[in-house]
């Protein structure tokens, strides 16, 4: 999330329907979803097709899975009927009872106590509205009734364990919480004979009304024993409504603090791991947060620090219009909400203060912002001196974002050596350094690109393809000016030297340059090179597209972007792409020489990328058509050679059990007849 880099993307069939979230089982690292309400799928990050992931049919329809940290997946169907994932696998259309009759399922959430995963769920009824606690490894079932709160309604629900007690968190439509505490029994024989059905009483914790505007809440989440966040509506006599995060201390019945969210949100609220997440606008944005001890001073605005002894209000909220989203709370002894600010395309970290030396991120970009490029300079160089650890690397990263600022202001300052020097010897990432790459291309710093494509993880698809452009575009003889790294493909390109060209030596892989002549009778185009051999583009160019080809990707984000790919530069991209594929082809390993030299694997698949999105385009193109031809004829006489190494697989195998029963002292001559 905080490098917005996506990692992986699966789709069902035409037709198929997605019925309740994706979870991950934490255990198994395996992804788990349930389409069409009772077909179960599961799978890991390397598997690519959904449709070949394993899958199973139950025999009734679920509602929701919850996955538990340590306890595993549990399901809960829609008839109520609750199962771990390990026992429904056991035997997938095993009989699942109906627990409730008539009432819809309005809530549910997966809780730990102890060793043991408790599941509690709410359902609706004629406007009755009830409370199930499960506990699906002691087959123990408890049900309650809520006691009603007329003319309002439960909006939402949210629920934590504590101490054998469940703590149940009801936002009504009439502007409050209610509180329900509902104990976890401990099962006996006689109350599982037969048990009535006790009404729970509950309390008020919270009206959501502060100066005479009303929140009109749509989710609920808690963040510990005194504080709770809402996300919602405010709402005052006169004024239009106004969506806005709050957080209220539940403790002293205080609105913490609140943010307005002028661009909207889809109005759920989520709440994981010390993390709030929400959609605003078109943008998921995460902000962290760090509950800490309550204290009335802080509920009512009265605490100071002894840091910044001039704040006046509890909550500095940086805008969201410049593109990031920062909660900071100053207390020691209050909701501390820990800002990581939020680019747009990627998060840029930041650290908390005191962690670097005496001065924080903020305050060392405060003093280094209106500073000589010199002093900057000298500063980074000085920071390079010190061990890394993840903390000096976000410092570097904010850093090289003020060089990269300074470069786009002043167009004639530039330091490429030092941004070329900062690269290669620190582990830094897109992420902490946004603008570098752009500021690169601008400046057609190829070595730049090409080091950043080397050493970067989490480059976005968009940049990947501008760089591929690029450098398809630029020509052989600027290139011959420029400092590259030619370690990828010097060991493996066929040089010309004094008009006489140095090929590698070619061990034939299954393919004869003979073969299947009379599968095309077009003459070669002069601007070819690959059909003689010899690669068509020059050694420095190499060398960067294998910086491409060595960037990670998310095919159905790239896809897009090739298909605006000029023509030309797709004929070209392709040719190199072919030459690799039968260079990698004349190895009996298939593995190119050299440092970083593309894999056969990356090889096929941005060949196979590249022809999805230029298909129809090249299919056109006269100068596309041998080299489509070529292509093709190389690869069905790959798959004819493979196919002649199958056939003799059989004797291959007896061979080496051959080899296996001779005795090692023994001479002797044997003939295998191969048929």
């Amino acid at each position: 999330i905080s490098d917005q880099k996506p990692l992986g993307c699966w789709s069902v069939k035409h037709g198929q329907i997605l019925t309740c979230p994706v979870v991950c089982n934490f255990e198994t690292h395996e992804y788990i979803a349930v389409h069409d309400d009772k077909v179960l799928r599961i799978w890991k990050d390397e598997d690519i097709n959904l449709d070949k992931a394993f899958k199973a049919t139950l025999s009734a329809d679920v509602y929701r899975i919850h996955s538990l940290p340590h306890g595993g997946p549990v399901v809960l169907f829609r008839g109520g009927g609750v199962r771990t994932l390990d026992v429904l696998l056991e035997a997938p259309q095993q009989e699942i009872e109906n627990v409730i009759s008539a009432e819809a399922i309005r809530w549910s959430g997966a809780f730990m106590e102890g060793q043991q995963p408790v599941l509690i769920f709410t359902t609706e009824k004629d406007g009755d509205f009830f409370v199930y606690v499960q506990k699906p490894k002691l087959s123990s079932l408890h049900k309650y009734k809520l006691e009603q709160q007329k003319p309002a309604k439960p909006l939402c629900f949210t629920a934590h364990i504590t101490d054998q007690t469940v703590t149940l968190l009801c936002l009504y439509s009439n502007y409050s919480v209610y509180q329900v505490l509902i104990p976890l029994q401990q099962d006996t024989e006689e109350e599982e004979e037969e048990e009535e059905e006790e009404i729970l009483s509950k309390s008020l914790l919270l009206k959501l009304s502060v100066s005479g505007a009303v929140l009109k809440g749509t989710s609920l989440v808690v963040l510990d024993k005194d504080h709770v966040a809402v996300l919602g509506s405010l709402a005052a006599s006169g004024k239009e409504r106004r969506e806005c995060l709050t957080i209220w201390n539940t403790k002293f019945q205080t609105l913490q603090t609140s943010k307005e969210l002028p661009l909207g949100t889809s109005g759920q609220l989520w709440c994981y791991e010390e993390k709030f997440f929400l959609i605003h606008g078109k943008v998921l944005t995460v902000i962290m947060y760090k509950c800490e001890t309550s204290s009335l001073a802080a509920a009512v605005g009265k605490l100071k620090d002894s840091r910044t002894s001039d704040v006046s209000s509890f909550v500095n909220w940086n805008t969201l219009e410049d593109e990031e989203l920062v909660v900071s709370f100053q207390s020691q002894e209050s909701v501390a909400l820990k800002a990581e600010s939020r680019m747009n395309l990627r998060s840029r970290r930041r650290i908390v203060a005191g962690q670097l030396g005496t001065l924080s991120v903020e305050q060392v970009l405060l003093n280094l912002k209106n500073a000589s490029t010199y002093v900057l300079e000298i500063e980074l160089k000085q920071l390079m001196r010190k061990a890394p650890t993840p903390d000096l690397q976000a410092t570097i990263g904010c850093l090289v974002t003020v060089v990269t600022d300074r470069c786009k202001k002043n167009p004639k300052y530039y330091p490429q050596n030092f941004l070329q020097e900062i690269v290669e010897t620190r582990d830094l990432s897109y992420s902490l350094c946004p603008d570098l790459m752009a500021v690169a291309l601008e400046k057609k710093d190829m070595r730049l690109l090409q080091t950043c494509l080397e050493r970067f993880p989490d480059i976005p698809e968009e940049i990947t393809y501008a760089c591929l452009k690029a450098f398809l575009s630029v020509s052989e003889d600027h290139l011959q000016s420029m400092d590259v790294n030619l370690d990828s493909a010097i060991l493996y390109i066929d040089v010309e030297v004094d008009d006489t060209e140095v090929k590698t030596e070619i061990l034939e892989n299954g393919f004869n340059a003979e073969m299947d002549q009379d599968m095309c009778d077009t003459k070669i185009s002069k601007e070819s090179k690959s059909d003689d051999g010899s690669c068509p583009v020059g050694l420095q160019k190499a060398a960067l597209l294998n910086a491409v080809l060595h960037s990670a990707y998310t095919e159905a984000f790239l896809l897009p972007h090739l298909k605006n790919l000029p023509a030309q530069q797709s004929v070209l991209f392709l040719r190199y792409l072919y030459y690799l594929y039968v260079k990698c082809s004349e190895k009996v390993n298939t593995t190119l020489p050299g440092t970083r030299s593309p894999t056969i694997n990356q090889i096929m698949d941005w060949m196979c990328l590249l022809l999805d999105a230029q298909f129809t385009v090249m299919a056109m193109l006269p100068e596309a058509k041998e080299l489509l031809s070529n292509l093709h004829k190389f690869v069905r006489a790959q798959v004819r050679f493979y196919s002649e190494l199958n056939k003799i697989e059989g004797s291959l195998h007896e061979l080496e059990r051959l080899n296996h029963l001779r005795e090692s002292q023994t001479y002797s001559i044997e003939v295998l007849e191969i048929i």
